[in-house]
């Protein structure tokens, strides 16, 4: 009986320690990035040029991807508005896949967008390699990164951890309750892994 009690107190303090866990780190991205996302385009300030972070523009009905339609229509948003002069839309280019033709694409035809002043970074495979490619690989630091509210809180953790003067312009959310909640859920525990990284000095894969 003893032993079965021991286990359970056991269960219960990891437990607890994985709740504090989770609420320490979010808690510190939330910290970090305080006041620097913006969703109305009267309030952000300009910067040189929009990071735009990939997504599939097709769900697997073959329909198009709100979350991809809305980070274009930010984009295109800073743009027209003269936040930013220039664009780098970043994502996953593999065979038969090609995000970043995808965004520049919609962003010309659908958005009037002049092509020239969209670069595409087609190794963007996940959000810290496209933070990290627009320091180091297009030596651009001053942006504003567009993305839904609940990923630029991450996006905006690895770019002020690597002394990026970063903005972030929240585009509109999908509010169907099935993807929200599967989202907001999933990228708190995102925030943790961005965390434990961090701290450990290891680049998230």
């Amino acid at each position: 009986m003893r032993a079965v009690r021991n286990i359970f107190n056991l269960t219960f303090i990891s437990i607890e320690i994985g709740i504090l866990l989770i609420c320490l780190c979010n808690a510190w991205v939330f910290g970090l990035t305080n006041g620097r996302t913006y969703t109305k385009i009267s309030k952000i300030p300009p910067r040189e040029i929009a990071l735009v972070l990939g997504t599939s523009p097709k769900m697997r009905s073959g329909l198009s991807n709100p979350y991809f339609t809305k980070r274009m229509d930010a984009a295109a948003l800073l743009y027209h508005h003269g936040k930013i002069k220039k664009i780098i839309v970043s994502g996953e280019k593999s065979k038969g896949y090609n995000e970043p033709a995808a965004m520049k694409n919609y962003l010309v035809y659908q958005e009037g967008v002049p092509g020239e002043i969209i670069i595409e970074d087609p190794k963007g495979f996940n959000t810290y390699k496209s933070i990290l490619r627009c320091k180091d690989v297009y030596k651009k630091k001053n942006v504003i990164i567009v993305s839904q509210g609940f990923h630029n809180l991450r996006a905006l953790f690895f770019a002020r951890n690597n002394n990026m003067n970063a903005l972030g312009f929240d585009a509109q959310d999908v509010t169907k309750p099935e993807s929200y909640y599967r989202n907001q859920s999933r990228e708190i525990l995102a925030r943790v892994i961005a965390v434990v990284y961090f701290t450990l000095g290891i680049s998230p894969d």
